[in-house]
């Protein structure tokens, strides 16, 4: 078999519904689709399994976690090639079949991803990334993003480019990637550390170390509505925990400490601003319910502030 899907599901129904007719629906070579349902309190995986009896289903006692998941979903399928797919994603045009052309061509490619597109159609520019530093996360702002879009510090320049053909990247988001069953098994699949978040980074990094290179390809299109089963207040917290995680394991503890004082640093002073106030220590009690960049970066603060460690959300989240 040439291809595994494998989705990662949780509380996301109505999406993945989607998501699996368009795999159906689009995918022209020989695969197979494998649902992990990270035990969804609402029964789920019974009404999937019984509108797409085709499907390897998983079923999960409990939430372990997005890579853990996609390991287990590993374990169960049969493909020459895997497909790490967000439940609320849906294939625009034969997405699998492109970037399997493009993998088969190099034996050297490690993760290929695709063009992610939001809801209302415009480029989802998180869909290919560098991994984070000190530097890029203290100048990562929409304002610098708009003005210099072609950066290095952000490694989306691929995304503005007319070239045709494969772009070499750092990062290819978790919502969609493509590599070879090999090759996965090679680094050892997803690190288990990360409950949600930075997993994708993780192995983007691992890959490369490896010696492979990622790319991302324009012309396979995949919608991400993205988010549908996260809250942003415990959504935001566990981001952040899992990139100190990940600087913690590939960068050294010492580094770990600087990023999160830098980042502290930087939410202090990006709450000055929105509250155009001098008093620090009154940002954190006060509660400004005009901005969500005001509670996004109070978050941010606490977490850089907080310990480090595995994060689990209350309402355990599995997609993006």
């Amino acid at each position: 078999m040439e291809l595994s899907f494998i989705v990662v599901n949780w509380n996301s129904l109505t999406y993945l519904r989607k998501c699996i007719a368009s795999i159906y629906a689009q995918t022209k070579c020989s695969f197979e689709v494998v649902v992990v349902d990270n035990a969804s309190p609402t029964g789920e995986a019974s009404v999937i399994a019984r509108e797409f009896p085709q499907i390897t289903l998983i079923q999960c006692t409990e939430n372990i976690g997005f890579g853990a998941a996609n390991n287990l979903g590993f374990q169960r399928s049969v493909g020459d090639n895997l497909l790490f797919l967000n439940p609320d994603t849906e294939l625009l045009n034969s997405a699998g079949d492109i970037m399997i052309r493009t993998l088969s061509a190099d034996r050297c490619a490690g993760v290929i991803g695709c063009t992610l597109l939001n809801e209302d159609r415009s480029i989802q520019t998180s869909c290919i990334q560098t991994f984070p530093t000190i530097l890029n996360q203290l100048l990562d702002s929409d304002w610098l993003r708009v003005r210099w879009p072609n950066s290095h510090l952000w490694g989306t320049e691929p995304l503005w480019s007319k070239r045709v053909g494969a772009a070499q990247v750092e990062v290819i988001s978790g919502a969609c990637m493509l590599m070879r069953r090999e090759v996965f098994e090679e680094v050892g699949g997803f690190t288990e550390a990360y409950f949600m978040y930075a997993e994708d980074l993780d192995l983007c990094y691992k890959i490369q170390k490896a010696g492979y290179s990622n790319y991302y390809l324009s012309s396979p299109t995949v919608l991400h509505y993205g988010g549908k089963s996260s809250n942003p207040e415990q959504a935001t917290p566990m981001k952040w925990r899992s990139i100190i995680i990940f600087c913690e394991r590939h960068h050294g503890h010492a580094y770990a400490v600087a990023f999160r004082f830098a980042i502290a640093c930087a939410s202090l002073v990006r709450l000055i601003v929105l509250t155009g106030t001098r008093a620090p220590m009154g940002i954190l009690r006060n509660r400004t319910p005009n901005s969500a960049a005001l509670t996004k970066w109070k978050l941010i603060l606490h977490t850089m502030l907080g310990s480090s460690g595995r994060l689990r959300p209350v309402s355990q989240p599995t997609a993006r």
